[in-house]
């Protein structure tokens, strides 16, 4: 890519302020595949009406895809392996430095569900309790012992610090979400933290990205001396947090679980005895090149080159 001006600089680089996000609002849903260089975007809400409103100079609607294919998150005693995590978003950003956020319809983040070692038996077994106790007895089944954990949003993303997405060590974002265990004796409204009461990640670059540009036609293919578009990639930083508090379980068993859930995995658990990284992330900042010359359309003109490239 050649020269970058100023102006789309600021536009694309503003937006790195919401990139590091490290776990899942729901599970993976189908998505839009997009042609070339839009592929990452595949989510990004370019038809929400503050994203269409953008005009290219008191705002810039920007598109922000961050994933990493593997991770980790201990909450008290439990340490699960997570797999592929998706966060998509679109900022809106403003020539002062200040960004809003706006969510796709299904969410910011999606994952993988990751499975809790040992099961429901890890959870809950043995116990001397006659009612746990009987439900030990029965998972012969590996389909009744299974259970996975899917982390759901619990609140929208907050406290975005620009600096500390060039740096590391420092918080970049807030992210309220509660995880959601999914087992047949458990139903399905067992979550550890609640919309009220949420755990709290505060994400940050452990290890600094690499830093690439491209330039891209408007429907995705590469062109780096006349495209429309504008893309950051920051690949391979390390991410995490491990300054977050997790409340106990709640609704188990119709709420008569709670308990057993808490006791075995240590929770509620303060500050500082839980953890989650990311490994290796990429992540993609898109934004038109020349903002400027689209406006007052700059969010409508987004959105119309997004669609162009859907296959």
């Amino acid at each position: 890519m050649r020269s970058v001006s100023n102006r789309t600089r600021v536009g694309l680089l503003a937006a790195f302020t919401a990139f590091s996000a490290l776990l899942s609002t729901g599970s993976a849903t189908a998505a839009t595949q997009l042609n070339g260089d839009w592929a990452p975007f595949d989510r990004c809400p370019v038809d929400a009406p503050a994203m269409l409103a953008a005009d290219g100079l008191t705002t810039i609607a920007t598109c922000i895809a961050s994933s990493s294919a593997t991770g980790t998150i201990t909450l008290g005693k439990t340490k699960v392996s997570t797999g592929h995590t998706d966060l998509q978003l679109g900022v809106i950003q403003r020539p002062d430095g200040a960004a809003s956020l706006v969510a796709p319809p299904e969410g910011a983040l999606t994952a993988d569900p990751a499975e809790i070692p040992g099961g429901l038996i890890g959870l809950m077994c043995p116990s001397g309790i006659p009612v746990v106790s009987a439900i030990c007895r029965q998972l012969t089944d590996n389909n009744l012992n299974r259970v996975t954990a899917t982390i759901e949003p619990a609140g929208a993303p907050r406290d975005f610090n620009m600096s500390a997405a060039f740096s590391t060590g420092e918080p970049i974002l807030t992210i309220p979400v509660r995880i959601h265990l999914k087992n047949p004796f458990l139903g399905d409204k067992c979550y550890i933290g609640t919309t009220s009461n949420p755990v709290l990640l505060k994400p940050q670059n452990t290890t600094a990205p690499s830093l690439s540009l491209q330039r891209f036609s408007a429907d995705g293919t590469p062109n780096d001396d006349e495209g429309e578009m504008g893309r950051y990639t920051f690949d391979g930083a390390d991410q995490g947090d491990a300054t977050f508090a997790v409340p106990g379980a709640s609704g188990c068993g119709a709420g008569l679980l709670d308990w057993a859930v808490n006791l075995k995995t240590g929770l509620p658990s303060a500050a500082g005895k839980n953890s989650v990284t990311l490994d290796a992330t990429t992540t993609y900042f898109g934004s038109p090149y020349d903002p400027a010359g689209l406006a007052p359309d700059e969010g409508r003109k987004l959105s119309e080159f997004w669609h162009s490239a859907k296959r």
